[in-house]
C-alpha cells in the first residue's frame, strides 16, 4: 500500500513519549487511520464502528481495554460514549502501578470528542488535528510537475493521489454520496435532500467572502435556525470553516461575519460541478478556489505543528480589505493571496493602508501568488510563490 509521508508525524511520535494516548482527529478519509498504523504497527487496531467490537467493550469497557498489554488504536471513537471515562480509569491506573502503555484515539467529529476529552481526558491525552494532504505534502509526494488547477482540482484526500488519476473525479463524487448527503443528513435529520444539497452547492459558491446566514436562508428555503445547524456541523465534521475579522476590539471580532472556506478544494470543486482542471481554468470564482487553497495550507501548517491556528482576516467599511492575518506573539503577519501568475506593485495597496494605520501592530508582510517568489530575503517586502509557503510560515 502507497503511504504519503504527513507533516505532522513527529509530533505524534513525540507526543506519545510524554502522554499516555494521543486523541487525533479530522474529516473521514483524511488518513487518520493509515498514518497511526504505519507509525505505530506494534500496536493492535480496533474500530468502534464494528459490532463484534462495541459488543465485547460494551460488555466490560475497562476490562476490554486491559486486555491489550502494550496499548491499542481506537478508530471512530465518537461511536462509544463510555469510551474516554474507561480511558481514564485505565491510564489513571497505568500511571499508579507504572504500566507503559500507549493509546491512540482518532474519530472524524471534532466537537463529540474533544467534549468527552475535556470531561474525562485532560491531561492525559495530546488532542492533534489531521486534515487532508497540504501543498507541501502533495509536492514532496509526487516529486514530478503537476498544475496549480490539478492540485485545486483534486483536493487533499490521500486516497486522490495513491489512486489513478481517471478515478479522482468519481471519488471524490463516491464521497460527496456516501458521507457529505447520506451521513450527514441522518446526523441533522434532514427531511428534504434537495435543500440539503442546494444548501451545499451555495456554501460553495460563497467561499472566500463573509458569512450571510440570512442570504443562504432565504435562497434555501429553510429557516435561520436550521442554517445555524447545518452550518455547525459542517463545521465540527471537518466539511468547513470559518475564518473570523481581525479587530483591535475583542468583541467585534465576535459580532462580525466571518469567512467561509472548505477544508478541502477538491470537495469543493465538485460540489461546484466542476469536471476537471481545464474546466476550472476559465471558472469564473477560480481565484476565491485558489484563495481557499492557499489559506487552507496555513491551517495545515498550525494543525501539523500541534497548535490551533491563529488566524484572521480584515476588511473595514470602505472595503479595503488584508486577505489573511497571522497573529504571531510579536505582532501580525499580513498576506495578500493572488491567482495572477505575474506580479503588481499594486497587490501591496491595502498592506500599506494597513501598516499605516495600525504601526505598532504589524512585523511582516507578504504577496503570496501563482508566480516567481521574491529573492530579496526582506520579509517586509516579500513575494512568495505558494508552492514555497511551507518555508516562510
Amino acid at each position: 500500500m502507497n503511504f504519503i509521508d504527513r507533516d505532522l508525524s513527529p509530533i505524534l511520535v513525540n507526543s506519545l513519549k510524554v502522554f499516555p494516548s494521543v486523541t487525533l482527529t479530522g474529516p473521514r478519509q483524511s488518513g487518520k487511520t493509515t498514518l497511526c498504523r504505519h507509525l505505530f504497527p506494534e500496536l493492535p487496531y480496533i474500530n468502534m464502528e464494528n459490532i463484534q467490537i462495541s459488543l465485547l467493550f460494551k460488555e466490560n469497557p475497562v476490562g476490554y481495554l486491559n486486555s491489550f498489554s502494550q496499548g491499542v488504536i481506537i478508530d471512530e471513537a465518537q461511536i462509544e460514549p463510555d469510551l474516554f471515562k474507561a480511558l481514564q480509569v485505565v491510564i489513571d491506573e497505568d500511571i499508579h502501578l507504572g504500566r507503559d502503555r500507549k493509546f491512540i484515539i482518532t474519530g472524524s467529529s471534532n466537537v463529540s470528542i474533544m467534549s468527552k476529552v475535556s470531561e474525562s481526558m485532560a491531561g492525559r491525552t495530546a488532542p492533534l488535528t489531521l486534515l487532508p494532504l497540504s501543498t507541501n505534502e502533495i509536492l514532496n509526494y509526487i516529486r514530478s510537475e503537476i498544475s496549480t488547477n490539478e492540485l485545486m482540482f483534486c483536493g487533499g484526500y490521500p486516497k486522490i493521489w495513491i489512486s489513478p488519476q481517471n478515478f479522482r473525479e468519481s471519488i471524490l463524487q463516491s464521497y460527496i454520496d456516501t458521507y457529505v448527503e447520506k451521513d450527514l443528513r441522518q446526523l441533522l435529520n434532514v427531511k428534504d435532500l434537495n435543500k440539503f444539497i442546494k444548501f451545499l452547492g451555495l456554501c460553495a459558491g460563497r467561499i472566500g467572502t463573509e458569512l450571510n446566514k440570512n442570504s443562504l436562508a432565504v435562497e434555501t428555503g429553510v429557516t435561520n435556525a436550521t442554517i445555524d445547524a447545518w452550518i455547525s456541523v459542517l463545521e465540527t465534521s471537518y466539511i468547513i470553516w470559518l475564518l473570523p475579522p481581525w479587530s483591535t476590539n475583542i468583541n467585534k471580532r465576535l459580532t462580525k461575519s466571518p469567512k467561509l472556506y472548505f477544508y478541502d478544494t477538491g470537495l469543493l470543486c465538485t460540489l461546484l460541478g466542476i469536471n476537471d482542471d481545464i474546466q476550472l481554468k476559465n471558472y469564473p470564482i477560480r481565484g476565491a478556489i485558489f484563495e481557499n487553497l492557499v489559506v487552507n495550507n496555513f491551517v495545515k501548517k498550525s494543525f501539523n505543528a500541534g497548535k490551533k491556528p491563529r488566524l484572521s482576516f480584515y476588511r473595514d467599511k470602505t472595503g479595503r480589505e488584508i486577505d489573511l492575518i497571522l497573529e504571531r506573539p510579536e505582532g501580525l503577519s499580513l498576506f495578500e493571496i493572488k491567482a495572477s501568475t505575474g506580479y503588481n506593485p499594486d497587490f501591496f495597496k491595502n498592506i500599506r493602508y494597513f501598516e499605516k494605520t495600525f504601526p505598532d501592530k504589524v512585523i511582516s508582510s507578504a504577496i503570496i501568488y501563482d508566480g516567481i517568489t521574491s529573492e530579496t530575503g526582506d520579509p517586509k517586502a516579500g513575494i512568495y510563490n505558494f508552492r514555497d509557503l511551507d518555508k516562510y510560515i
